[in-house]
């Protein structure tokens, strides 16, 4: 099974990810945990990363495409995969051709993200200051929300109220992919 993930920031795709992935005995890939990782490489593409990121900035689409597909073309995503933070935009979701079964999508309000990102702010993440999460909820809404009528047309969006608990949110992907 191939699943993708979107929500705001602190949606609790992470969560939920981990959650599906031992569930379903498949890996799950955070598209933010892989460039937070490039991002501490002293390489050229490492710098540039960490300074779009530190900004509250997206990767550029061709960029993000490449370093995605690059990923999923390694043998343990052969038999599915949960991906989390990607597609961000329209374009990423238009040229990504990896065969999706669902894309599940956790609303939650913005107030409710910024609640939950305050409290695991003690985390230490360069990436997650106020400025720039603001800065990601505004591109969330503005570049984001055009993929979930993407996938809604196609068939494949699952709509699920990311405010509910933990356990709940999880029953109720699982049931909705056909999984419970």
């Amino acid at each position: 099974m191939r699943l993708i993930l979107i929500g705001i920031q602190g949606a609790g795709k992470s969560t939920q990810g981990n959650l599906l992935s031992e569930k379903l005995k498949i890996p799950y890939l955070s598209t933010g945990h892989i460039f937070r990782n490039l991002a501490k490489e002293r390489t050229k593409l490492g710098r540039y990363i960490k300074e779009v990121m530190n900004a509250g900035y997206l990767i550029p689409d061709n960029k993000t495409l490449q370093i995605v597909n690059d990923y999923l073309h390694r043998p343990e995503y052969k038999n599915g995969y949960i991906l989390d933070g990607f597609p961000r935009t329209l374009n990423q979701a238009k040229a990504f051709k990896n065969g999706i079964d669902k894309v599940v999508y956790l609303g939650v309000s913005d107030e409710e993200a910024l609640r939950r990102l305050s409290y695991r702010n003690g985390q230490g993440r360069e990436d997650e200051t106020p400025a720039a999460i603001q800065r990601r909820i505004a591109l969330f809404h503005k570049f984001t929300k055009p993929v979930l009528d993407f996938y809604r047309d196609k068939g494949i969006l699952i709509e699920i109220d990311g405010e509910k608990s933990i356990e709940e949110i999880h029953e109720e992907i699982m049931r909705k992919v056909g999984k419970e």
